[in-house]
């Protein structure tokens, strides 16, 4: 890895654009509920966690797949606004970023998502290269990047670079593989049972945290998260306690906010100490990122 490294965090991933729409409760089958109000926010596994990680300090750099549609330039947009470099973005005319309409369930908190992704490009592996990787001091990894992205998480391990990974399902040809690569793995706890076999998290954690992996926590929305350092003691890790308006995004924020730690040295317990925080204030406000706080907001809360 160069001395002089350019960002802290690189993202490979989904970029989103999420039409949001807000209601009473969810809607049963064969019914009408009214939509009480309603808004456009950029979100994805990956973007939304580089405007995290830029909120709490670290320098995000955005390298995935956009077109020039309205779409891929509202996305841009966002993410320059944010203070995520946008120049390793890889432009080609047919791609878009994904387009998703979010049900909020206003009584709840909860969200269920309807997204469209038959545009949506990932780098393939000759679009890849070691200059590009070089340039970061962590990489950031979502399921989408398939074989592109196990390619750059192999680029990366040459150079002495670990990776971040959003594996939120594993669908994708290569993801299964790219799941073995990642040596900060951050995973929904029902694809961890999905992966493991096993029903209870401490489980689930010790599965996934071998083969010499930095790290695995598996995060459970409400009961918070398990996490294990290179394979030894299970920790858990509940929930910041607020009032949940919105859950959209938590889990991007929180892998945002980890990697952010990581990458500017701090410890694995730390990390995820503020990417819990983060997660848990995000979840206060509307919206895939509206919520997302900075360093002091987050630092006054551990401080608290």
């Amino acid at each position: 890895m160069s001395v002089e490294t350019r960002w802290d965090v690189l993202g490979l991933g989904i970029a989103a654009v999420d039409d949001l729409l807000y209601v009473d409760a969810y809607p049963q089958p064969d019914t009408k509920v009214a939509v009480r109000a309603r808004q456009r926010q950029g979100g994805g596994l990956t973007a939304t966690a580089l405007v995290a990680a830029a909120r709490l300090g670290a320098r995000a750099a955005y390298g995935g797949v956009l077109g020039d549609d309205e779409l891929s330039r509202s996305t841009l947009r966002e993410l320059e606004r944010e203070g995520v470099d946008c120049a390793p973005v890889l432009h080609k005319s047919r791609a878009e970023p994904c387009h998703s309409v979010v049900i909020v369930d206003r009584s709840t908190g909860s969200r269920t998502i309807l997204y469209s992704s038959e545009r949506v490009l990932s780098r393939s592996p000759d679009e890849v290269t070691p200059d590009l990787i070089g340039q970061c001091r962590l990489l950031f990894l979502d399921y989408s990047t398939g074989y592109g992205g196990l390619y750059a998480a192999r680029v990366a391990h040459d150079l002495g670079i670990e990776v971040v990974g959003d594996m939120e399902r594993l669908t994708v040809p290569g993801a299964e593989e790219l799941l073995r690569e990642i040596d900060h793995l951050v995973i929904g706890i029902d694809v961890a049972a999905s992966v493991t076999g096993e029903a209870q998290p401490e489980q689930m954690v010790r599965a996934l945290s071998g083969g010499g992996r930095a790290c695995c926590a598996v995060t459970a929305g409400d009961r918070g998260c398990w996490f294990a350092e290179r394979g030894g003691e299970v920790r858990h890790v509940p929930v910041l306690q607020v009032p949940v308006v919105d859950t959209t995004g938590c889990g991007d924020v929180f892998h945002g906010a980890y990697a952010a730690c990581i990458s500017r040295g701090e410890g694995i317990a730390r990390a995820i100490e503020v990417a819990t925080v983060a997660a848990g204030i995000k979840a206060t406000k509307p919206g895939g990122r509206a919520g997302i706080p900075d360093r002091a907001t987050v630092e006054h809360l551990l401080q608290g």
